[in-house]
């Protein structure tokens, strides 16, 4: 079975959905078998690997409903072999509400996968800006979580939500859940409050920090315009290497948890 990995922050413009495609794409790019689930009803995930989220129909919304088997929703990816999509429409929006009233709504996303993911080695679940139902069906369905951090002010700011909710989920839904590592984005080596703020964060979770960082680079930024992950629009850029250094840091990281994580409700000592 593959390793189920959930890309998870509630506070948007982090790098999350830019992470989520194009670590996506990376493992897919080092043949490793890959399936993106697209679970944020932006969809900028399947619109950044060249599908038009409006024409999507069904898309995973129906597969977490149990109105389709996702089989039958599976976007093939002509430019990148490996590389599969369960792609999301507008209509998540309203399954926030709508799952409420289901029984185990917070398994339904995990008992959808079920058989699909014994085709993959990985399968990365794009989670909502938020920290309500369709991420908590994620954290429930996935093996581990990365979190990107994007290195500003306050970028340590509301993780604590993150985290509870995580030791929330560990608590009974998925006991199993770890924490593949914590990802500095958007890093500029000019600016020396970049540098302050890594620091700042690796001082608080220690040796859970990737050893990649994900610079800011303008070709990551403009790649989702052309419906393209950066490295097919740009192979050679900075970006590009630093999300092939990251699948192979993050391949090697979960090859090698044996223990659990340190607990993140406290400061890292280290």
């Amino acid at each position: 079975m593959g390793q189920i990995i959930a890309i998870a922050n509630q506070k948007g413009g982090v790098g999350k959905t830019t992470t989520a495609v194009n670590l996506a794409v990376s493992l897919a790019v080092l043949e490793n078998s890959t399936l993106v689930v697209d679970l944020d009803p932006q969809a900028n995930c399947t619109s950044s690997l060249g599908y038009n989220a409006r024409e999507v129909r069904p898309s995973v919304y129906e597969v977490i409903i149990g109105k389709s088997r996702p089989e039958d929703i599976l976007c093939k990816n002509e430019e990148v072999p490996h590389l599969d999509l369960l792609p999301a429409n507008i209509n998540l929006v309203g399954a926030e509400v709508e799952l409420i009233s289901i029984r185990d709504r917070e398994q339904l996303l995990k008992k959808s996968l079920i058989g699909l993911t014994d085709n993959y080695d990985y399968v990365i679940i794009d989670c909502p800006p938020s920290l309500g139902l369709l991420t908590v069906n994620a954290l429930t369905a996935a093996d581990s979580v990365i979190i990107p951090v994007q290195v500003e002010y306050f970028a340590l700011e509301g993780l604590g939500l993150l985290l509870n909710t995580i030791k929330i989920v560990r608590g009974g839904l998925n006991p199993d859940l770890e924490i593949s590592g914590v990802l500095l984005t958007l890093y500029d080596s000019r600016l020396r409050l970049s540098k302050q703020v890594a620091a700042e964060v690796k001082r608080y979770f220690g040796n859970q920090v990737f050893k990649t960082i994900i610079h800011r680079n303008v070709t990551v930024a403009e790649a989702p315009s052309f419906g393209k992950p950066v490295l097919l629009h740009s192979a050679t850029s900075t970006g590009a290497r630093n999300y092939l250094a990251l699948a192979r840091e993050m391949m090697q990281r979960i090859s090698a948890i044996s223990t659990k994580p340190p607990d993140f409700a406290s400061p890292s000592n280290t």
